[in-house]
């Protein structure tokens, strides 16, 4: 009898070993994992801040303003002025009727 539980004891023993590797391997993948998106995701943030940094200084005011000078024969394009806004007044908003005694029935 003691050597069939020698025996049980042992493959318990062999199989918890196997399952214990088992997890360890799927945790060093999985760690493995995060730290190649961690290095993903820092890659595209400095790809982000180049990008930010190239839209800023392609939109700086002087640029734009020798752009609008060299094209404004092609684009018409002036300084804004207050005259070009519209008051408020001048929108056409729709009438709101009142109700009426039958509407509330």
């Amino acid at each position: 009898m003691r050597a069939v539980f020698y025996m049980l004891a042992a493959f318990g023993v062999i199989g918890l070993a196997i399952w214990a590797y088992d997890q360890n391997q799927k945790t060093q993948t999985a760690l493995s994992d995060v730290r190649d998106l961690r290095a993903e995701i820092r890659s595209l943030n400095e790809a982000l801040d180049v990008q930010q940094a190239e839209w800023a200084y392609l939109n700086r005011p002087q640029r734009l303003r020798a752009l609008a000078v060299l094209n404004f024969e092609r684009l018409g394009l002036g300084p804004m002025e207050g005259r070009q806004f519209g008051q408020i007044e001048d929108v056409p908003y729709p009438q709101i009727l009142a109700p009426t005694p039958e509407d509330t029935l």
